[in-house]
């Protein structure tokens, strides 16, 4: 009989595997676009900007889809919704790797977009439903590897395709691994209870809709048309309203799409908050230590993620071994340690120079992968096991929809502060070489150099290299500055985690039998307070 009850307990790891292979494929396509962009400018012959729309168009389409995942999940079956989405993506990147135009390639990233922007939040309601409580930590620590691991190898894994294979194996690499993914969750992922009575929140969803598209779109746009123009002002002010009504309207619904009386819960408020800020951080990362490895220190994309692949690494270590502290000891203890390494290592890498060494990025990449991987974990699943197990759907749609809102603020306001910061450091390092005396002098030989190596118009030309320099200088100062921001948003979060007490168990409902799971029965335990 023990023997019995143990084997139960252990056959959650197979289906957990599944779930995780193909959310893993979603991330990683995702964040191996990104290197891909010139080459797609190139074949396509568009401008910058119509190619962002590659990018863009996929954030958007996840940020509509996120909210309403819950809903289906309840209506129809987490395991349905889960193999839809998986037939969605495997549909969309079919055609991304048949794409002929910039066009047919945006309209096939809206498609993609639809699969795999609920693949994350449905994965996580079916590791809520498949895992014992008491060991959610370990499990949801495995779950998060494809969470975090995924931006991290994306780009390493991008370059080497761009570089030495056919743009179009970017997308159709994720068709068979989809294909098996579809075919064992089939076998081996239990169905989900079904809430047949549920209505529809029409207007949560044209609400949530209307304002998280346009939120995002304003986020991502912002750098490009200016912050100040009409347009983004307009989104900021059109999202602020129906993100307004939204939250009007779901306080005031027997069945929202969304459920914000979940916030009433304090530990789970403390989560999505601290998990946000902590979001903004590892974005940080992600975007400016590949703009100082390439802009500045001349890296191919490859070469950037050879770089920071040991960082990845750690992080894939470091994601079950927080889950299972998280099952030992609470979350506390491990978001407390996790944060304040990532604080470390993040604030750090305000000292980067040209004259910094692979080791010290390395290095510095490895203890902020360390931290991050101690901390995420603890922090998203002390405030889940808040969660009644019939409310996991919609509590994961809340939790990735909040982070997917601040990946796109980080980024942007990131994006921002880089620019200012590179402007204020040209314009006072343009002032002190017009006042010093030094300036002149290297002016004066650089100009002796070119004249001598038979340069037409040597003044100009010593003129803009002494430009370049002030530039170059500017913005590696900017990069810098621009990381102890970053690692003042997770600061912030540290006073958070002393509120995230170890959770008292409870009296546990009893886990229904593999029958009853099959036929839609309960497949998780109750609430852990």
């Amino acid at each position: 009989m023990e023997n019995q009850e143990a084997s139960q307990k252990d056959s959650f790891w197979v289906p957990l595997f599944v779930v995780v292979i193909c959310a893993f494929a979603a991330i990683l396509n995702n964040s191996s676009i990104n290197v891909a962009l010139p080459k797609l400018m190139s074949i396509f012959g568009v401008s910058a900007n119509d190619a962002e729309w590659i990018l863009t168009a996929y954030m958007l389409t996840s940020g509509i889809v996120i909210p309403v995942t819950g809903y289906l999940g309840d209506r129809l079956g987490t395991k349905r919704v889960y193999l839809l989405c998986t037939i969605i993506f495997t549909l969309g990147s079919v055609l991304c790797s048949l794409a002929w135009s910039n066009s047919s390639m945006v309209v096939a990233r809206v498609v993609q977009g639809i699969g795999g922007g609920a693949m994350m939040p449905v994965s996580m309601t079916i590791v809520y439903r498949i895992v014992p409580r008491e060991k959610i930590g370990l499990a949801l620590g495995f779950w998060g590897m494809a969470a975090v691991c995924g931006p991290a190898i994306g780009p390493t894994l991008g370059g080497y395709i761009v570089d030495h294979l056919n743009w179009r194996f970017l997308f159709s690499m994720n068709i068979p691994v989809c294909v098996i993914g579809i075919f064992l969750t089939h076998l081996l992922i239990p169905e989900g209870p079904l809430r047949k009575n549920l209505n529809f929140d029409l207007w949560g969803f044209i609400s949530s809709t209307a304002g998280f598209f346009t939120l995002l779109l304003a986020l991502s746009e912002g750098t490009s048309k200016g912050w100040g123009s009409s347009y983004i002002v307009s989104l900021f002010a059109f999202s602020f309203v129906a993100l307004f009504l939204f939250v009007i309207v779901e306080l005031n619904h027997d069945q929202p799409m969304l459920d914000l009386r979940l916030f009433k819960s304090g530990i789970f408020s403390i989560s999505v908050v601290s998990g946000s800020l902590i979001t903004v951080g590892l974005y940080g990362g992600v975007f400016l230590i590949p703009l100082f490895t390439q802009n500045l220190l001349r890296m191919t994309p490859f070469e950037t993620g050879l770089l920071l692949m040991p960082a990845a690494i750690v992080t894939a270590i470091m994601m079950p071994i927080s889950g299972f502290l998280f099952d030992r000891f609470g979350a506390k203890i491990p978001a407390l340690i996790g944060m304040i390494l990532t604080v470390w290592g993040t604030y750090e890498f305000h000292n980067l120079s040209l004259h910094t060494s692979n080791l010290t990025i390395i290095l510095l990449a490895v203890i902020r992968s360390l931290g991050m991987g101690l901390a995420m974990m603890p922090i998203t699943t002390a405030g889940m096991n808040t969660v009644p197990v019939t409310q996991v759907g919609r509590a994961s749609a809340l939790n990735n929809v909040t982070r997917q809102v601040a990946g796109s603020f980080g980024i942007a306001i990131l994006t921002a502060v880089m620019q200012n910061r590179q402007a204020f450091h040209y314009a006072r390092l343009a002032e002190g070489l017009s006042n010093g005396s030094n300036a002149a002098s290297f002016l004066s030989q650089l100009k002796g150099y070119l004249s001598h190596a038979g340069v037409a118009d040597a003044g100009n030309a010593a003129m803009s290299v002494l430009g370049g320099l002030v530039s170059q200088q500017a913005m590696i100062q900017a990069i810098d500055d621009t990381f102890i921001v970053a690692a003042l948003f997770i600061f912030i979060a540290i006073p958070l985690a002393f509120f995230l007490k170890k959770p008292v168990k409870k009296t546990e409902v009893p886990r229904a039998p593999k029958n009853a799971l099959a036929g839609g029965g309960p497949a998780a335990p109750g609430s852990v307070g």
